[in-house]
């Protein structure tokens, strides 16, 4: 099922984030993961997509046994960085051929063992014009509402966005964010820019606060005060701090839907039980 059509019902989604693992060692587990969290009823699961396509091959094949095994539809990752033309023809081609319709089209970071590779692509416009070409693919984005690092203006920035729906893309995911009204204002501008397709929230739930420290000082991610008096409190007791992050990402959802947000997408970095607390606490909220 294409992910334009679950966002499109009138109910809530709800969905996940898992990633393939570095090493083949972790490869098991990481389907037992994909088993947990469609088990638990996520809408649809994404699969993440290593740098410079380190993963291509594992996203695959994850993303064709959330579908084609588990029954839930799975939106795979593709980065373009550091990738040429013919690469992406491949990949777009395996993806058919495992019955992958859904695709999370992404710039990506350059491979940290080789950050001099060259590549057909620059920017996320232009992969998701080859997949727009290539096979009647749903196509998502990646959307930052307090704006991507590379770009000075934020006006701009959504001026790049628009750019990208036009090109082809059918729904945005957003960046994390710990302060909803920052989604709440980037709707505003969003729609005022005539950018109508769904926008889901990307809600990451906080188990280690030095890392996520660390992750918003990358992605240009603000913490508020209440949160960072939260991660300053019980940043050294990691059992605290789980049941804390997990009371913050639930509260932030249960805003979000009270507000009239239809769709919601978990951050879930790989710890199926984190997911399932959250989805626990919504149990009756996603429901109505």
């Amino acid at each position: 099922m294409k992910i334009k059509e679950l966002l499109n019902q009138n109910k809530i989604t709800f969905s996940c984030e898992i990633f393939p693992p570095k090493k083949e060692s972790g490869f098991d587990n990481v389907f037992q993961v994909a088993d947990r969290i469609c088990t638990m009823g996520a809408d649809f699961v994404s699969v993440t997509y290593g740098a410079g396509g380190s993963t291509s091959k594992k996203t695959v094949e994850i993303a064709a046994h959330i579908q084609n095994e588990m029954h839930t539809p799975a939106l795979a990752h593709m980065t373009c960085v550091a990738s040429r033309r013919e690469d992406i023809k491949n990949r777009l081609t395996e993806m058919k051929e495992n019955g992958i319709e859904n695709i999370l089209a992404l710039r990506g970071d350059k491979p940290k063992d080789r950050p001099e590779a060259d590549g057909d692509y620059t920017y996320a416009i232009e992969l998701i014009r080859d997949i727009r070409s290539q096979g009647d693919f749903c196509i998502g984005g990646a959307c930052y509402p307090e704006g991507h690092i590379e770009c000075e203006h934020k006006e701009q920035d959504i001026g790049f966005l628009k750019e990208k729906v036009d090109a082809g893309c059918d729904f945005l995911t957003t960046q994390m964010f710990f302060d909803n009204n920052v989604y709440y204002n980037f709707l505003y501008r969003v729609l005022a820019a005539g950018i109508t397709v769904p926008v889901i929230p990307g809600i990451m739930p906080v188990i280690n606060a030095r890392q996520i420290k660390r992750s918003c000082e990358l992605s240009n991610t603000a913490l508020p005060p209440r949160f960072q008096a939260i991660a300053d409190k019980f940043a050294d007791n990691p059992l605290a701090m789980e049941q804390a992050g997990v009371a913050y990402a639930t509260e932030q959802i249960i805003d979000l839907i009270a507000n009239g947000v239809k769709y919601i997408h978990l951050y879930t970095m790989n710890r199926p039980e984190t997911a399932e607390k959250i989805f626990q606490n919504l149990s009756h909220i996603l429901r109505t």
